[in-house]
């Protein structure tokens, strides 16, 4: 029977097999998490490096002249490593609640008073990052295309607190009416004491009034809708003087949320914005309708 195999003899060699198969499917193992981990690292890591490479900054703008300003530094802030997006928008309130709720980083719209104003009665927490630019705010014709105003003639001003103060000064310096002792940059027209024209004060939403010029005599103006509108500043009736109160307070400033003026893409944005190559822009564009601040 010498065909038959020695069972006993074989066990050793069995327990020999099982051992180095155990052996060989441990190292296979290891050698398989070697590579998972390693691609993984690999995998995680590239969306931040990528990250650091560009950052993308949103900035919530009006159209005129703040988008096209936004979009003379695009080339300028690529070069520093981020990707600037401009979202325009035509009204004074949104921009303002796209930073507060985290849409958009910053925006580029306002000037200081109104967004004091904005931030006491909406409860948000947004800040200056610094001064851009100012906008002489001027009165336009409507029916008239002077101040010579009659009884009941109609006068356009924007309905926001600040600057519906700042139509009435300027109402004021112009001598349509005259004003409280005092009222200053919160004046309303609860604060008119003399009347002299008798002229009615129409309150209307900024965007709106140079939709009404042809129902009323004239209109106070922001000068970016006035610029939309295609009116320049040296065809209003009057204009502030850049000398005035009004000229050194309202200029136009980069905002964001509270906390992140300090953030190196906002003064990074800021210094963008302030650079030559932006006031000469500005001087050369719009004929006096915007004016750099240094």
């Amino acid at each position: 029977m010498d065909h038959l195999i020695n069972v006993t003899n074989l066990e050793p060699l069995k327990r020999r097999i099982i051992f180095m198969s155990k052996k060989i499917l441990g190292v296979a193992l290891a050698l398989l998490t070697v590579v998972v981990v390693a691609c993984g690292n690999k995998q995680a890591s590239a969306p931040a490096n990528k990250a650091a490479e560009v950052k993308v900054v949103t900035v919530a703008a009006s159209p005129v002249p703040h988008a096209e300003l936004l979009a003379q530094v695009v080339d300028d802030m690529k070069a520093l490593g981020y990707d600037l997006q401009v979202r325009e928008f035509a009204d004074y309130v949104v921009p303002n609640l796209t930073v507060d709720q985290g849409e958009t980083m910053a925006n580029f719209f306002q000037h200081t008073p109104y967004l004091d104003d904005f931030n006491k009665e909406r409860g948000t927490n947004i800040v200056s990052v610094g001064k851009i630019h100012y906008e002489p705010f001027g009165i336009y014709a409507g029916t008239k295309k002077n101040l010579e105003l009659a009884s009941g003639d109609k006068i356009a001003v924007p309905n926001d607190v600040t600057n519906e103060a700042r139509s009435l000064n300027l109402l004021e310096a112009a001598g349509v009416i005259k004003l409280k002792e005092g009222a200053g940059l919160t004046a309303t027209k609860l604060d008119i004491v003399e009347n002299p024209y008798n002229v009615e004060i129409v309150e209307l939403e900024s965007a709106q009034i140079p939709r009404s010029l042809d129902s009323v005599a004239v209109a106070c103006m922001n000068g970016n809708y006035a610029m939309e509108a295609g009116f320049k500043v040296s065809e209003a009736i009057y204009v502030e003087e850049q000398s005035s109160e009004a000229a050194q307070t309202y200029a136009n400033i980069l905002c964001v949320k509270a906390g992140n003026e300090n953030e190196q893409w906002a003064k990074d944005l800021l210094n963008c914005l302030k650079s030559k190559k932006v006031k000469d822009y500005i001087k050369n564009t719009y004929n006096q309708s915007v004016i750099a601040i240094d």
